[in-house]
Formats: C-alpha cells, structure tokens, sequence
C-alpha cells in the first residue's frame, strides 16, 4: 500500500485539480491516468531500449525520431505556456497513434482531451507526478487503488478495483497458458487481464532474460514467450466493459504491460446485442475467464440475453454474471471468478437453480471464502472465489476460509506483517489438494462431497461444513469465588477506612 508521504503527493496533486477548476472526480482520475501513461510510457521505451542493445536486437519503439520531443522527459522540462502547447496539441494525438491499426487503444483514445487549461496546473501535474516512485514495486496499482478510492464508494452497478494480491491469487490457481484464448466480461482497469500478462512473462522468463535495473527492480522479459508473440498481441486478451473512462485506463495499462493491440470493447456483455456483435466471443469462445462482476443492480429482464435468462431465470447481475461466464467458455474452459456471499447460499429459486447448474452440469472445483473487508474502502460485504470448468461433474469441491489476505479489514487496508495473510498457504494447498493424505473439516482447507452439497439445497458456504472445536469452559467453585469476592470487599473496605483517617 502505499506510504503516509505519497498519499500525501497525491492529496496535494488532487487538491491542485480541485482549484484549478477540474472538480469532477473521475475526470481528475482521468487526466491524471493521462499523465501517468506519458511518464510510464517514456519509462517503458527507456528500458526497451536498454532490453534490444542488451540483446543486440532491432528496437521499433512507440516514438520515431521527430516524435522524441514528445516523450515525458522531453516535454517536462518546458516553460509553461510551452508544455501546454505541447501537450494538448502533440502529446495527446500521439497517443491516439499507438499501437497498429485493428489497435482498440486508438479507439478509446479518440475522444481523449487534455482538459487542464491552466499552464500552471499542468506545470505542478507534472512535477507532482514526475515526483512518484512509478516504477517501485506496484506502485501503480497502488496509486490507482488510492484514487479511486477518492470516489468513496463503488459505481452505481457495483463495480470496483480488485486488489492486486487477490486478481494474482486468481491468475496462479488458474495457470493461463500463452496459446489460450483469456477474457474479462467486465474488465474495469483490466486488472486480470495485466494479472495473466504479468503471470506469463515470469513464468515464461529464462535466468538469463531477466534484467535488473538500477534500482534493484527486476524485468523479466518473457523470452521464452516469441512462440506465442503474435497470439499474445492480437488474440489472447480479450475485455469488455460499458464504461469509457474505464477502457481507457484499461487500453493503457494493457499497452504498458506490452500487449499493443488487446481485444477491449465497449459492450454490456448481458445484453441482447452482445452475441450479435462478438458472436465468437459470447458463445463458447474462451479457455479462461477471470473476473470480479459488478455485485449489486438490477436489470430489466428483456434487456437479458435469453441464453441467460433461460438457465437462471433473475434480475440480479451477480447471478446472471455467473450464467453468462458459463455461456462464454468452451468445454473444458475454466473460470476463476469473485461472487458475493449470498450467491453460495441465497434460498432463492435462482440462487439455487444456479448453485445445482454448476454443481450438476460442470465442474465447480472450489470455494475459496474471504473476510468481509477485503474490497474496503468501497464496500465491506464478504465474499468468495469460485473456480470451476465447463462441463463434466462435480465429484468434490474443495473448500478453503481464507482469515486474513495479508491487510487490515477497514478503511485503511494497512498490511500487517509481510503482506501475504493466507495467500502463499491457498497457493501450497491447491496444488496439493489431490495428494492430501487428511480431510479434517476443523481446518481451514477440506473437500466436502458433492452428495452431501446436494443434501444441502446445494449450500456452498463453507460453515455449513466445517466443524468448529470447542474447549469446554471450566470455572472455579461457587463458594471459591464467593470466598474471594468476601476478601476483596474487607480489603476495600480497610483502604476507606485508612483514607477516611487520613481526610480528619
């Protein structure tokens, strides 16, 4: 998370917009994300560049040789009135040139403006930001949790950013592979489609593709990744989302992770024209699907493609999300997904029309239940993981209580101790879950069969099967306690009388 001193920056750089006129929060967030980019980007082809001469490669960078009077560290160093110019009039239709021509950033970028019309707001963005340690760690994520979190609580859908150590929890009990097809129906920021970028380029790194920086900060360049280079550019990532300020964002931290042209549409993926408009996409079109749908809203019925409605007849998004998933897998596909709690329970006919489909016609695998708390500062309601894979059937589900993702459970999300909580332990158990000589239901991990889910209306929260332990209490005689209750009111009452002489 990040510290006192630059959550400080950042109030101040917030205030500065709020004064200088632009008082809309998401909008603050947006010029902000902007200048982001400008620096993010420059530090990008900066390192690129250090990558090919390392390699002794050809390098075909974001900016030509007239364009390098456009990079952050270039434009930030101008007089005021200069920068503005600069900016507004060259910097922002760069952007709308990156990537190649099926490019969806350009797309989202056309409509992108420079709304600081004060030079000296932008001479103090700049500064501001150039200021922040950008490239610590993930900072990034970090800074955007921060800044949305301004905004108080989540969108009136129920949308919000999903930490970071949670979408990496996801993407590494799922494994993606570089040559799967990957989408997000409701991609935001496109956190877990960066998740599964990132997950990659580690995992397919050799020792010596990865390149420590200066600042001790490794890169690992996923060179045993260029099989799969043309795949991972044009077809691998795949993301939908009905707000433009958010695809923007996500456009641009997909590009700055090195996916150039990522498959990112404006699309309620519920409704009726989303299998019209991508029929390959909407039905049977992805190996894995990862996803934090929006929790809470309701929809207009007729709005609802039948395909969803027809499995799992209800208004709520959390419930038609989950249908809608898996319409959009193949056979075999598989789905890490977030869930409010009520879906694992909710006596509905929906909730538990639901609950017997996944558990009846596919493969639910787990049930991974966190604290409530976990999505603070927007909204405190508990929820769960839910992964499983299209088709088959359920013979087991694993279930794991998560008690602690490594941060505090109020608004603050402070990390306590190294930051982890449970999270490396669900790791060790999942991969081991099969060779498990023990099934002790008073741990934080069991199987529970799945004839007992179904004696159970299909329930899949985790307290309805685990068994908790309890120590039985053990008190001292009553006359033991009397006797001492005696003592302690003779000792008050010579301690009075000894206060008592001393006041005459």
């Amino acid at each position: 998370m990040i510290t006192g001193t630059l959550r400080n920056q950042i109030d101040k750089l917030w205030t500065e917009f709020w004064t200088g006129g632009i008082t809309n929060p998401l909008t603050v967030i947006e010029q902000i994300s902007f200048l982001m980019f400008s620096r993010l980007l420059d530090i990008t082809e900066t390192r690129a560049e250090k990558r090919s001469s390392r390699l002794s490669k050809p390098f075909k960078g974001q900016f030509s040789v007239k364009e390098q009077k456009l990079r952050w560290s270039n434009f930030k160093n101008l007089p005021a009135e200069q920068m503005l110019k600069t900016v507004r009039d060259e910097v922002f239709p760069h952007f709308r040139n990156l990537g190649d021509s099926e490019s969806t950033f350009a797309e989202y970028m056309t409509d992108a403006q420079l709304l600081i019309q004060k030079p000296s707001l932008l001479v103090s963005a700049v500064n501001m930001i150039d200021a922040l340690p950008l490239t610590e760690g993930d900072t990034k994520g970090d800074l955007y949790e921060y800044l949305l979190g301004k905004l108080t609580t989540a969108g009136i859908n129920g949308q919000f950013r999903t930490p970071r150590h949670i979408i990496r929890l996801m993407v590494d009990l799922i494994e993606p592979k570089p040559n799967e097809i990957i989408g997000d129906p409701a991609c935001g920021t496109a956190g877990f489609l960066v998740g599964v970028m990132q997950h990659l380029l580690e995992k397919y790194t050799s020792p010596q593709g990865i390149v420590t920086h200066d600042d001790g900060q490794k890169t690992y360049t996923g060179d045993l990744l260029e099989p799969y280079r043309k795949h991972i550019q044009t077809q691998l990532f795949h993301g939908y989302d009905f707000d433009a300020t958010m695809l923007r964002i996500a456009a641009m931290n997909l590009m700055l992770h090195g996916v150039d042209s990522p498959d990112i549409h404006y699309q309620d993926t519920l409704s009726n024209s989303f299998p019209e408009k991508f029929p390959k996409q909407a039905t049977d079109g992805f190996d894995v699907i990862l996803a934090n749908p929006p929790f809470k809203g309701s929809l207009d019925e007729s709005d609802v493609h039948s395909s969803i409605t027809g499995k799992v007849k209800t208004k709520k998004t959390e419930l038609l999300f989950v249908a809608l998933i898996l319409r959009m897998l193949k056979l075999g596909g598989r789905a890490a997904i977030i869930v409010p709690d009520g879906v694992l329970f909710g006596s509905s006919n929906a909730h538990r029309d639901l609950r017997k489909l996944l558990v009846d016609e596919n493969q639910l695998e787990a049930v991974i239940s966190m604290p409530s708390g976990v999505f603070k500062p927007y909204a405190g309601v508990s929820t769960a993981i839910m992964i499983f894979t299209k088709g088959g059937k359920t013979d087991r589900v694993w279930f794991y209580k998560m008690e602690s993702d490594g941060f505090s459970l109020d608004d603050k999300r402070e990390k306590i101790g190294d930051g982890t909580g449970d999270l490396p332990d669900i790791r060790e158990k999942w991969f081991a879950r099969e060779k498990a000589k023990k099934n002790d239901r008073k741990a934080k991990h069991f199987f529970v069969p799945v004839k007992e889910i179904r004696d159970n209306k299909f329930d899949l929260s985790i307290n309805r099967y685990r068994e908790t332990e309890y120590e039985e209490a053990t008190f001292d005689p009553p006359q033991e306690i009397m006797q001492r209750l005696r003592s302690l009111d003779e000792e008050v009452s010579r301690d009075m009388d000894e206060l008592e002489a001393l006041l005459k």
